[in-house]
């Protein structure tokens, strides 16, 4: 891909548009995670229950502290394992709206370990929503060719990094010491959740 083809799908993000970007899991839907209209369209997209809460994308964990409130034990965390296939649930602050997070107060904070995501990230310039690229209900995409006409043709931009490997993020609450899904890494997730016990 390109640098002109990612400059194309980071505008179509701000334009509210959705895009599809590779990740070193499976395939993401991104969309502006602070524009509550963009994250309806992702809903829609998709067709997921409105009630199910979408992850929040960023190029770094600097970039993800200024949209969340993580206390000292959930940033040593989220420095410890991000960028990787991990998403860190965290108090969001404001800035991401009710619309992403099912009207909770925690969020699901996703620093993809892969260079075209987070290049896409970096040059978007917002959070960017981080859910499959896939209808709710059938598999995850880990290529281009699997993904559905209906998908395709409701976004703005696929960008194409090949085949992604298909595991899983473990979903994992440091603060509250929950994993929530095991996925990739998840034995070390826990070992670090089990060393620092005694911070909680």
């Amino acid at each position: 891909m390109s640098d002109d083809d990612v400059q194309r799908a980071a505008a179509a993000i701000r334009r509210g548009e959705a895009v599809v970007y590779p990740t070193e899991t499976v395939y993401g839907m991104g969309a502006d995670a602070t524009n509550a209209d963009a994250v309806e369209r992702v809903f829609d997209i998709k067709g997921r229950d409105r009630d199910k809460p979408l992850s929040a994308g960023f190029p770094d964990v600097d970039a993800a502290l200024a949209h969340v409130a993580a206390d000292a034990r959930e940033e040593a965390f989220m420095r410890r394992f991000l960028p990787g296939p991990v998403t860190v649930v965290v108090e969001r602050r404001d800035s991401l709206p009710d619309a992403l997070v099912a009207g909770k107060d925690r969020v699901g904070v996703r620093v993809p370990d892969h260079e075209l995501a987070v290049d896409l990230f970096r040059a978007a310039g917002t959070p960017v929503t981080a859910t499959s690229a896939n209808r709710s209900g059938t598999g995850s995409i880990t290529h281009p060719s699997q993904l559905s006409d209906e998908i395709r043709d409701a976004v703005a931009a696929v960008l194409d990094g090949g085949t992604t490997p298909g595991t899983e993020s473990t979903v994992v609450d440091p603060g509250r010491g929950v994993v929530h899904r095991r996925g990739a890494m998840a034995d070390d997730i826990e070992a670090w959740l089990d060393e620092h016990a005694d911070n909680a």
